[in-house]
Order: structure tokens, then sequence, then C-alpha cells
């Protein structure tokens, strides 16, 4: 059966081809609240993610912080007027950015080789677009570039975009290479580039940059359908000391290369009406010759429509792992989460196996597929866990990027956020620890659990990494030798009892019994006083001048005390005891989401706002995602239910602000689809998930083990929500959980539902 794909990316009046999807859910488009999330064209996981463009704003103005920046992380806004062009690398749902490589752009008439302004595009090359003729479907674009009635397509491979341009008939054609244009525009991002003409179709050159990945080069090759008639270059780089010596020739016409720092391309052509010209742009991490193999041998001939059909199927085949029986909101959200959560981590490696290492050497993976994007703060919650059990041979590849990665580091450590052989050290804790032992316990992993273990150990002892030194002398971060200290006790805390059960697994006593200790960390930030988890100092005392809901407090990342005193997934049970037991710790929990919180709460939040929040829980920051299941660990397990049907019908919705938060690289999206199957890993490292209430009538799961596992929730609606008993293969469980194992064993899983609890 042909299964629905929603990418939550556009508007409600763009269409799909109708022919690859259900035909009885009429798809919907949209975007997260943000805009984080961008229309375009990528494969599974693809290295390739190309998507339009529509504006360049700085990331400085006047030498500050241009906070309107932030709208752009994945370069798409959807109130935009005009497109700038297409680029081929972007980020889904991040909270921080980079990348918008090698942007395309074809014109028609004068030459620009500028892209204009927002508010005055008849200056540079941007061309005004209207959403009715945009098209989004699973790889593949398209939209009418209206100042130039040009009729713009993409489609992609793995490492391959692919280009379609309708051109009027015109006797001054033109593609603009523009290596210039980078999404977030620091100053002096663009180190060098280098652009080679080889021949009158194919075009080479890499681009290096140094932004939210310091080090990144990306090397490209270019291919057109059709030789170009002349060809130029515009350089706006500053001076260079050598420069003169290149004035022997004129290098802004028909010379075969260019250097520099702000380098634009432009290639000419006569067209006719109607005519179709193609651009192939495939990229790699190692070397222009590798790029080129890449375009070869995924793209050997230029039939669009065929690489877009092929492109196409492998969605299929990624979606069709889960077939779900459902409303038709439940069904567009299920499967446009499932797209979202297999855009990322992304390949980062050739054809023929070559990467770039943290060390900037290259490397082959013989054994496995190097992956990067690892936004692991985020990840570690759900995605991981949910590739898992659907994409296990994924994940496997993954925790080996990984290891890979912490063999490369100088520092010795594993990534926290990487991206293109650069650790972006951004957010907190050591979370690949967290994606390691999910795989382990879980059974799924290539390398040597013993050396991925050493790994962990190694990450967890380096005193130099966030207030690690103090926290292993002290049992927690003092919150005056460094910021965010509560949340990092309470993170590392978790990773640790990641650490121990890995250990257990092992049969490594002596590193059990450290991590297990360690785990209990989370308690030093408790003061029993307030009942709160709160910054405490070096000299022991907690910090004075607290406030519970200030998401600026001292001590907290994208939080507050409220909802991070509830951070504890690894020991709900220790945590309940801690809080003064089970009546005080559901008072606190009920609080979280019935409570009011005042204006000054968003005074200084740029990525949250009122209606990415129940009460003081915030779906949209990922410290609160267990927290509904909570309840599971007290006499009140039928308020888990209710609270995560809510959450269902209020943070996910398929219209153009669906999402109640950045999808952050999938995690949202992992959030959604695992509770709406009934189930969610409050502890990746356990081989537990955590029961909710099925949000859909079916679903079957076709595993890679060739098993099948089919949950029915029997009697279930909107008013439904609370479960009455769960058989798993015809025997009733006594227990909030199902394990992995029983999961990847397959059979039938049957929730019996009901209006009262």
């Amino acid at each position: 059966m042909k299964h629905l794909f929603i990418a939550t990316l556009l508007s409600a009046s763009a269409s799909f081809a109708q022919e690859r999807l259900v035909p009885y859910v009429k798809p919907i488009i949209g975007t997260d609240r943000m805009g984080h999330t961008y229309p375009g064209a990528t494969v599974p996981f693809g290295s390739v993610q190309l998507s339009p463009e529509t504006d360049t704003i700085p990331y400085e103005v006047d030498g500050h912080y241009n906070k309107d920046v932030y709208k752009y992380c994945a370069g798409y806004q959807y109130q935009d007027k005009a497109i700038v062009g297409f680029s081929h690398t972007h980020f889904s749902g991040t909270g921080h950015s980079d990348l918008g490589d090698f942007l395309i752009m074809p014109t028609a008439g004068k030459l620009l080789l500028n892209p204009g302004t927002a508010d005055h595009p008849e200056t540079g090359f941007r061309s005004p677009f209207s959403h009715s003729t945009e098209v989004a479907e699973a790889d593949y674009y398209k939209v009418k570039l209206e100042k130039y009635n040009i009729l713009a397509e993409l489609t992609a491979t793995t490492r391959v975009g692919v280009h379609q341009y309708t051109f009027p008939k015109s006797d001054d054609a033109h593609i603009v290479l523009d290596a210039v244009y980078g999404i977030y525009n620091y100053p002096d991002k663009n180190v060098w580039t280098y652009i080679r003409v080889e021949n009158d179709t194919l075009i080479t050159g890499y681009r290096q940059t140094s932004g939210w990945a310091r080090t990144r080069t990306v090397y490209f090759a270019m291919t057109l359908s059709k030789p170009f008639s002349s060809y130029g270059f515009q350089n706006g780089s500053k001076k260079e000391v050598y420069h003169g010596f290149w004035g022997k020739f004129d290098q802004r016409k028909n010379f075969p290369e260019i250097a520099g720092t702000q380098i634009r391309a432009y290639f000419d052509f006569k067209t006719e009406e109607g005519e179709k010209i193609k651009v192939k742009f495939a990229i790699s991490p190692v070397s222009t010759t590798n790029a080129l193999a890449n375009l070869r041998v995924e793209t050997p001939r230029w039939n669009f429509d065929e690489i877009k059909n092929n492109g196409q199927a492998m969605w299929e085949q990624e979606l069709s792992k889960i077939q779900i029986t459902a409303d038709k909101e439940t069904k567009e959200n299920f499967y446009t989460s499932m797209y979202h959560a297999f855009i990322n981590p992304t390949v980062y490696m050739d054809g023929n196996g070559a990467y770039r290492g943290q060390d900037q050497n290259d490397y082959i993976a013989t054994t496995f597929t190097n992956y990067t994007t690892f936004s692991l703060w985020d990840t570690h919650r759900a995605l991981h866990p949910l590739l898992n059990i659907i994409q296990p041979k994924r994940n496997a590849d993954m925790v080996s990027s990984m290891l890979a990665h912490y063999d490369q580091s100088a520092e010795h450590l594993l990534p926290v956020w990487s991206n293109s052989a650069n650790e972006n050290w951004c957010m907190i804790g050591y979370h690949a620890v967290s994606v390691i032992a999910d795989a382990v316990i879980k059974g799924n992993f290539r390398v040597g659990a013993e050396r991925a273990l050493d790994a962990c150990i190694a990450t967890a002892r380096h005193g130099s990494y966030d207030g690690l030194e103090y926290y292993m002398k002290q049992g927690y971060v003092p919150e005056d030798k460094n910021s965010s200290s509560v949340s990092k006790t309470l993170e590392y805390a978790y990773d640790d009892w990641c650490i121990a059960q890995m250990a257990k697994r092992l049969n490594r006593k002596d590193v059990y019994a450290e991590f297990m200790k360690r785990s209990e960390n989370y308690k030093n930030v408790f003061d029993a006083s307030c009942g709160y988890m709160r910054p405490r100092m070096s000299n022991g005392t907690f910090k004075t001048d607290f406030d519970v809901l200030n998401t600026d407090e001292p001590g907290f990342i994208e939080g507050n005390a409220w909802n991070y005193s509830l951070y504890v997934p690894h020991d709900p049970a220790g945590l309940i005891a801690l809080m003064g037991g089970e009546k005080r710790f559901t008072a606190h929990l009920d609080s979280l989401f019935t409570m009011q919180l005042p204006d000054s709460f968003f005074a200084k939040t740029e990525d949250i706002t009122r209606d990415g929040i129940i009460g003081n829980y915030v779906h949209g920051n990922e410290p609160s995602h267990h927290l509904a299941y909570l309840y599971n660990w007290t006499s009140t397990p039928w308020k888990t239910q209710e609270r995560v049907r809510m959450i269902l019908k209020k943070m996910y919705r398929p219209t153009p602000d669906g999402l109640g938060g950045n999808d952050d690289c999938g995690q949202m999206s992992a959030w959604y689809i695992l509770s709406t199957l009934g189930f969610y890993p409050v502890a990746p490292g356990s081989d537990q998930y955590s029961l909710g209430s099925p949000a859909m009538a079916s679903a079957t799961l076709n595993l890679e083990n060739g098993k099948t596992l089919t949950i029915t929730a029997k009697n279930q609606g909107d008013k439904n929500v609370y479960v009455q008993k769960v058989v798993l293969n015809g025997k009733q469980l006594d227990h909030n959980y199902i394990t992995h194992t029983e999961i990847m064993n397959g059979g039938e899983l049957v929730f019996y539902m009901s209006s009262k609890h």
C-alpha cells in the first residue's frame, strides 16, 4: 500500500503527486513555528538537502547580533515574497545554524550578480514567487520564478542535487552560482573558495567556511545539460597580497579559475521558449574527484523524472516501515513526523567510503556508513531510541560514527553536537553516552562493546569539559564556577547512569559502582527547604534570590527550576522520595500542566512562544519530553494517558505553524511517533518503554529482522484516552512498560481503551 507523505514545510495550498500517496488523504503542508524546517529535495538521511532560500539577512547589524537572522535557520521563511536561489545543504529544525552551501539561481535578461534586498528585489537576481505555484513532495520541489518566467524544479540523490529550469525564449539567459551566500552570514564566514571551469559543461571547486563548524570544507562538481556560450566571475574578496601577479589575466570573463573569499560565477545561454536546462551538483567532504565520482555514479543520466521517482521510492520504502490506521489529521501528523525523523543525522561520506575526520584527515569507512549532524542534546531522548526500533542498521552505523569521532578528536571526547568533521560544542551533557548505551543494552551495535564503554568512561572523566572537574570533586557543578550548573548536574547524573548500565551488562563491577554512585548526584542540587532543584555554590550553600519560574535564571538552560526539578529520568522512584512522596510529587507534576505563566516568562526566550506551552510545560524544550510519562511511577498512570493525548493534540497540527517549537533534528517528531504508537523511552539506556495512550486505531511496525509488531487500540477515540488493560501476545501486562525485546520479537500488542480511568 502506498504511504502518505506529509512534509510540514509549506502551505495548505501546495500539492503532491497523488499517484505516489495514499489516495484517501488530502496532503497538507506547513512549517514549524520558528520556520526552522524547509521545503526542498532530499532523500532519507541525504547529504544533499536542496532547498529555496528567501533572504540574505546578515548575522550582525552595526556590530550587534541581528535577532531576525534566527528566523533563517533553514534559509526559508514562508512569509517572504521572494526567492534568492537554491542551495544544497541545510539543517532541519535546529535552534542555531550554518550551511546553505552553493546557491544556484537561474535568470533571464540583464545579468545581475548581487541578490538585491527584500525591499528592492529588482536591484538583484532574487525573484518574487507565489505559494500558489509551489509544489512540495518527497524529494521534489517546484516553483515559478515570476521575475524571469522560469519554472524551477528540484530533486536529489544522497550526494547530488538535481535542478531543472524551464526557460522562456531569451538571448540573455544565465545560471548564477553564488558561493558568497550562506545561512547565518557571519562576518568573514567564507574562508576560501576555489572554482575551476573544466569545460563548457563541467565546473568543480570547493568552499571552506568558519561558522558554527569552524573548519568545514565542501567540494563540488557541477555539470550542465547544455554547454554555456560564455562565463565569468565576480570577486568581491578583500585585496590579497599577491593578487597583482594575477593581473596578467582578465579573470572576470572566460578565465578558467578563480579563488577568493567572496566569489560569484555566472554561465550564459541562449534559450528557446520552454527549453529545459538541467544542473547536477554533487558534493563531497574529501575532493572534487570524489564529488565527480558521486555525480557519475548516482546520476549517470539526465532523466530528471527518473531521478525524482527513484528518490520518492526511497521515501516510500522508509515511510512504509510503519503503517497506521487513524483519522486524517493523525495520519498527516504521523507521516510528517516520520519524514522529519528520517532527515537527520546525515550521511557524511562519498560513495567510495571516503570522509573527512575530526582531525581534518581523510578516512575510508569500510565497515559502516559514516554520519554527521548529531544534535545529541535533543535526539538522544527519542530519535535514537526510535531508530533502534525502526532503523537499527542505520543507528548502529551512527554509533560507529560517534566512536570514529572519539578516535579522531583532539580532546578524546565523544560528540556533543557535531557536524561536517567539526565539534560545535553546542548545549550540555555528554549524551552520545546515552545513544551508545541504548544501543549496547538493546544489542544494536557493530563495534566492540568494551571499546564503546571505555570511550564513554573517558568522556565522563574528562575534567576540562564544561564543569566536570567540579562535578567529579563535589558531586555537583557549582554555579559560581560554571554556568547552567543545575541542568548540567542533572544531565551528567543521567549520562552516568547510562554508563553504569553498560558496565553492568559487561560485568565491569568497579565501573558500575563508580557511575551508579555518580548517577545519584542529582540529589546534591535538591533544596529540601523549597522542594526544587536549585543552583549551589562551591562553598556548599544554595544560591539566594532564586526564582523557580524564570527561564533566564542562573543554573538552568532552556528550562526553569519548576520543570528541571523533574529531570531525573533514570530514577523516578528516587526523585519521588526526594520530593516528599507521591502526593507532593504528583501535585508538582499536575501544576506543570495547569498553572498559568506570566508574560515575563517569555521576555528573554528566543524560540518559545505562548502557543508552544501548556501551563508551564514547554514541549518545544526537550528536557520536558519525558515528564508526562512520570505518572506511571505513581498510583495515577491514567494521568500519563490523559496528558500525552492532550500534548499530541495541542503541539502537533498539519498547518503552516504545526509544531510547538523547533523540530530539533527530528526529536519533536520522534516524540510524536512513539507517543502515537503508545509508548516512550523515559530513560534511554534502559530496555523499557513507558506505556502511554495510543492515538491511532492500529499500527504495523515492519521490523528489519523480518518480524512485525501489530498494535491495536480497541475502542480508541478522542474521548477514549484511558487504557483499561494492555495485552501482549495474549497475555495481559501487569506493569506500565514494554521491553525492547518484546517489541523486536513482534506479535500483537492490544490496548483496550475507555473514556473512564
